[in-house]
């Protein structure tokens, strides 16, 4: 088999055993350099699917079934092929596929406000009894901040809401905050509560906004939160402070000098924001086809060379960078460990189908953060260089105020949460 003998020079850590549609079983690698894996392939056209486009067939081969992992699970599969990715690259044609994205990437992130609005609902306007299945009780979808290896999801999530809040440097009651991709609203929550800020959280998901308002109500924050369904492109207003976490990977290339030109313009002087988003370490790349396809439409990945060099154009100061290395590849084993457990309960919300395919895409999301030069960077901006302390002592005492004031209310705790609708 071809696919066999092309694996053979990429798979060196490690043995994947590959049986064919015909039955015959290729063993590839060495057992004693690694883990071992068995998958199966069922259709004879999904060998030479395999070769020309691998990084689409596999993700749409495990979710159809046609492909299944017989010894370990998807999960060990795509962690063997993270080991091995840094030793070769899988073939010619995947090369040509990866360059010719590289060509057409600007299309497909084109992102105007219509499409924007398609994107978001894509993903995030699934039924909201799916996100109680794997993400901690404040719904936060994005990157948590795990300051010990003993912190549970939810603690952690409550470490990254305090880590960002840190940074925006909130010294007064009622500052004006806006939060750009508010989610379901727990940023934006946690600003008001923790800080006194009055917050405004724009959203393009109707089913985030929807929530972040009963969220608000239920808590208490109606009068400190406005919550509204809104672009950016279109957000009018002056703010204090800016804070945007996890959307930024779906503005596009595209839109990138759109996006901080906004941001500069909304931002007072004086004002700081803080900008939370995946990067990758390497140069410029694309997004992986079958997240584009399947996950998340027009979303994107950027390296820190194209974020940086359209932050100096729109006139803006960056005073700070720090990158979250495995931060997130432990939020989403916590996700991924979570989803398995309840997997029934999602199979009963969609299908199987649909649970292979959320399965494959935490995982391989997974990897991208262990093996494939993925991270979470944390950039904070403003009009000026001494709009920020000179040290960044100031994070750690915030952080460590808020950690003994909630440790006496026990809020993260207490605070009672809209139940979510079924579909």
């Amino acid at each position: 088999m071809l696919l066999a003998r092309i694996l053979r020079k990429f798979i060196t850590r490690g043995e994947l055993t590959v049986i064919d549609a015909a039955g015959r079983a290729h063993r590839i690698g060495d057992p004693a350099r690694g883990p071992s894996v068995t998958i199966r392939l069922h259709d004879r056209a999904l060998h030479r699917r395999l070769l020309l486009n691998p990084r689409l067939a596999v993700g749409e081969a495990y979710m159809d079934g046609s492909l299944t992992v017989e010894n370990g699970s998807i999960y060990d599969f795509l962690d063997l092929y993270g080991l091995n990715s840094g030793t070769g690259t899988m073939n010619a044609l995947d090369r040509g596929w990866t360059r010719a994205r590289l060509l057409w990437r600007r299309f497909q992130q084109a992102n105007p406000l219509h499409k924007a609005r398609d994107n978001v609902a894509h993903h995030y306007d699934l039924s909201p009894a799916l996100y109680d299945l794997f993400l901690d009780r404040q719904r936060q979808y994005s990157c948590a901040y795990f300051t010990s290896p003993e912190d549970s999801l939810e603690q952690a999530q409550e470490n990254k809401l305090r880590h960002i809040a840190a940074k925006l440097c909130l010294d007064r009651p009622d500052l004006k905050v806006l939060d750009i991709g508010c989610g379901w609203g727990g940023m934006s929550l946690h600003l008001a509560r923790a800080a006194g800020a009055q917050v405004t959280g724009i959203t393009l998901s109707r089913e985030q906004h929807d929530h972040a308002v009963a969220t608000a109500a239920v808590r208490g924050l109606a009068q400190r939160t406005d919550f509204q369904l809104c672009d950016y492109r279109q957000h009018e207003g002056r703010y204090d402070r800016i804070v945007s976490v996890g959307m930024f990977e779906h503005v596009g290339v595209n839109q990138f000098r759109t996006y901080f030109d906004k941001c500069a313009d909304l931002l007072k002087p004086g004002g700081t924001m803080l900008l939370h988003t995946i990067g990758r370490y390497g140069p410029p790349g694309i997004t992986n086809p079958f997240i584009a396809r399947y996950i998340f439409p027009g979303g994107y990945i950027p390296a820190l060379s194209e974020v940086v060099q359209v932050i100096e154009k729109s006139g803006l100061v960056v005073t700070d960078i720090e990158y979250l290395r495995l931060h997130y590849a432990e939020t989403l084993r916590h996700w991924r460990e979570r989803f398995l457990a309840k997997w029934d309960e999602a199979e009963r919300l969609y299908d199987a189908r649909f649970c292979r395919m959320w399965e494959f895409y935490l995982a391989a999301c997974e990897m991208t953060f262990r093996h494939q030069g993925h991270m979470v960077a944390q950039i904070q901006l403003a009009k000026s260089p001494d709009a920020v302390p000179l040290t960044r002592d100031y994070i750690g005492e915030w952080e460590h105020a808020g950690e003994q004031a909630g440790e006496h209310r026990g809020e993260a705790a207490l605070e009672p949460r809209p139940q979510a609708r079924l579909p």
